[in-house]
Parts: structure tokens; C-alpha cells; sequence
């Protein structure tokens, strides 16, 4: 990376950081997918941890210490995610990091709850950067976990609000991934589009196995015979990519309303079959202003290509709020930092962001867009890019919590 090009990635952050030499290290672990159907989702999130920690780490680490990123393959599976905590944890992890699969998060977040109990002194922290489910901020909340992406019923009430003045919009077809996550979505889809737009019928509710299908052309069949003007999925990585190219292959016609459009691939898949069809909801895209960030820029030129179409805004905040919390907490030590970044507020380029200290849910702005041409920044070489068809201010994304959280003494 260029010396100039250095100094402005590490302005956004350095403000938090405390500079000087970092002989110490925090050990983060980053579990999920580095192989299978999730692999490149996985993979291009490590990516982006890895570059928002080297650029803390530039500019003189976290209160003296460097930040160590050790990553575990868990396959999108529960039961691996556990086995690789462990090793985590036994190889000094007091930080863990994970994003795809909501099932993984509520075993992760369980088994360090379970830890934390066993362990005072050496307690660790989860970072949720992607995993919805609403479960993990309600019902099954913890001290330990912060999750930093809007969950599936906060993005589902953003996408319903536009689909709710689009009167063309008359037979929905759901399709979703069979696991915790996916079921959320078919639920949240059904109950607000009853309350905002009652005369849609829905005309399918579909769940197939998490990142085994290899071919979607059957359920794309199914949604061609149920004549549905408008599919909404949650689908990720290959999931999402193979049923996009399933439906342009089979010359489907439909608005596609989709949680994770902006899937590296997908755009390619679809191609101009997508303009005026495929949106997303989604914390950020490209020309949500009217300049590209300076770290979406570097990161697009150390790592080029496709597959590395920058993702995860989400990251750049959840590694702010950390550096900002071990600076206020004047501390790493997880449980400072746990204190430190409940109820923390930032500003950002896109606007306020505030982690909610009663269940550890991330408040940022959310945008609903829309595939178009020849967008001032385009993705994967496309010519075809995303603009706003809507914003919600982080504020007024909040929807009440049944979280009862107990906090350590």
C-alpha cells in the first residue's frame, strides 16, 4: 500500500488508537466458513477484518498492544464452530469474531456465556458482525455478545415500508434457507406484509437446506408456476448467486427483494435481467454518498477482482466502536471493553451509529436500493451499481426487545 494511500485509510481510525510500539497482542479468533457452499462469503469477510486490523495496527495498535487475527474453518456447522472456539480459547482468544450462520451464533454465544461463568478473570467477548437472527438480541441475549449488523426483522420492516407503496406488488413468493435465520425471515416477511399490505397474497413459503443446492432450477419452477411478481429471500453467498442465475436462466420476471443482493456474484449472475428488479437492504452501497469512503477504495485496490467486491461496512464500524472502547476503557481486557461500548455512540459518514445497551444491538442507518445502469460506482466491473431507493435513520430502525440481560458484578 502506497504511503499516502496508508495516511488516509488510517485517519477514520486513528483518532481511537493509541499510538506508539505494540510489543503484546490481542488475540481475536474469526470463526466461519473458509471452505464449502460459504467459503467465499467466509473468506471475503476475513479479508476485511484483516484489513481493518492491519490499519489499526499501523497506526500503533490498541492501548500499546497489536491485534492478532487467528482464524478457524467451521464449515457454516454448529458443533465444528464449538470444537473451533475451544481451540480458540485455548490458544488465547479473549475476542471472537463471527458472522454467517445464526445457528453457529447461538452456539457461540451460549458456549461463551457457559465459559465466562467458569472462567472470571478470563472471560471473552463475541462480536456479531452478520448473523440476524432476532433471537440473539431478545430472547437468548448476553452481556458478552454485541451484534453489529441490523437483525432480520429491522431490515424486513425497512423493505416492507417500500414494498408497502409499490401497489404492482401483488404475489410474493418467500424462499429461504432451512435454519434459524431463514425461518425468521419467512416470519417477519408474513406478519409485516399482513399489517402494511394486507391484500398481498403470499403464494409460496419455501426452505431448502443451507449451501447444499447446487441446482435451484426445481424451486425456480415452482415460483414460474405460482405466478409470484416478487420473490423475497435471505438467501447468502452461493445460495443467493445460484438462485439468481437459476431464475435468468429459466427467464423468470420478478422484482427479487433480497436481504444479500449485493452477494459478491451476484450482480455478475444476473446481469441486466436485474436492473429495476434486484434490491437489497443493506447498511451501505457504493453510492449511498456521493464519495467513496477511503477505505472501501483501499480495500478495493489490495484486493482486486470480483470475488473481493467490497462488502461489510458493518466491519469498518465494528472495529471503530472496539478501538474507541479500549481507548475509553483505557483497557483490553473484554469485560472494560463490554462496559465501554454499551450505549456508545459515533458519527459517521452515512450518519449516527449507537450500540443499545440494553440487549447489544447495533442502531445504524439502513438503505433500501435498486440495481441500475451506469451508477457513478459500479460493482464487479459491471457497469450496473446500487442506488437508494430509501433511508432509514439508525434511530428509527430500534424495535422493542424482550432482552433481560444479566451483567457481571
Amino acid at each position: 500500500m502506497a504511503r499516502h494511500e496508508h495516511r488516509v485509510v488510517s485517519l477514520a481510525l486513528a483518532a481511537a488508537l493509541f499510538a506508539g510500539s505494540a510489543a503484546a497482542e490481542v488475540r481475536i479468533a474469526f470463526i466461519d466458513p473458509l471452505s464449502g457452499g460459504g467459503a467465499a462469503t467466509g473468506i471475503l469477510a476475513q479479508k476485511t477484518h484483516q484489513f481493518y486490523i492491519d490499519t489499526i495496527n499501523a497506526a500503533g495498535g490498541i492501548n500499546g498492544e497489536k491485534i492478532e487475527l487467528m482464524s478457524f474453518d467451521n464449515k457454516v456447522n454448529p458443533q465444528e464452530s464449538l470444537i473451533q472456539l475451544k481451540k480458540a480459547i485455548d490458544e488465547g482468544a479473549r475476542y471472537v469474531v463471527q458472522g454467517n450462520g445464526s445457528a453457529v451464533a447461538l452456539a457461540i454465544t451460549e458456549a461463551v456465556l457457559k465459559h465466562n461463568e467458569r472462567n472470571p478473570g478470563k472471560e471473552v467477548l463475541f462480536f456479531n458482525y452478520a448473523a440476524v437472527d432476532p433471537d440473539l438480541t431478545n430472547d437468548k441475549c448476553n452481556f458478552w455478545h454485541f451484534r453489529f449488523d441490523a437483525d432480520a426483522d429491522m431490515k424486513m420492516a425497512a423493505m416492507t415500508s417500500v414494498i408497502a407503496k409499490d401497489n404492482r406488488i401483488k404475489r410474493v413468493y418467500l424462499i429461504n434457507q432451512d435454519y434459524s435465520f431463514g425461518k425468521a425471515v419467512a416470519a417477519a416477511a408474513t406478519k409485516m406484509l399482513g399489517e402494511k399490505r394486507p391484500d398481498i397474497k403470499i403464494v409460496g413459503d419455501e426452505l431448502h437446506p443451507l449451501q447444499k443446492v447446487q441446482d435451484f432450477s426445481p424451486y425456480v419452477a415452482k415460483i414460474k408456476a405460482s405466478g409470484a411478481d416478487t420473490v423475497i429471500t435471505g438467501n447468502w453467498s452461493n445460495d443467493m448467486v445460484l438462485l439468481i442465475k437459476a431464475g435468468k436462466d429459466a427467464g423468470l420476471k420478478v422484482n427479487w427483494e433480497t436481504y444479500y443482493g449485493g452477494t459478491a456474484g451476484s450482480v455478475t449472475a444476473i446481469g441486466e435481467a436485474g436492473v429495476d428488479t434486484l434490491k437489497q437492504v443493506s447498511e451501505w452501497h457504493k453510492n449511498a454518498t456521493p464519495e467513496l469512503d477511503a477505505t472501501v477504495a483501499a480495500f478495493d485496490k489490495r484486493y482486486p477482482g470480483k470475488e473481493n467486491e467490497y462488502s461489510y461496512w458493518r466491519a469498518k464500524t465494528m472495529w471503530e466502536m472496539f478501538a474507541a472502547a479500549a481507548k475509553k476503557a483505557q483497557s483490553n481486557d473484554p469485560v472494560k471493553v463490554a462496559r465501554a461500548i454499551e450505549g456508545m455512540k459515533m458519527q459517521t459518514s452515512l450518519g449516527e451509529v449507537e450500540m443499545r445497551a440494553d440487549n447489544h444491538q447495533i442502531l445504524q442507518p439502513l438503505y433500501v436500493s435498486t440495481l441500475a445502469k451506469a451508477p457513478k460506482y459500479d460493482v464487479e466491473g459491471s457497469g450496473l451499481g446500487w442506488k437508494s431507493d430509501a433511508k432509514v435513520e439508525g434511530k428509527d430502525t430500534a424495535l422493542a426487545t424482550s432482552c433481560k440481560m444479566e451483567r457481571p458484578r
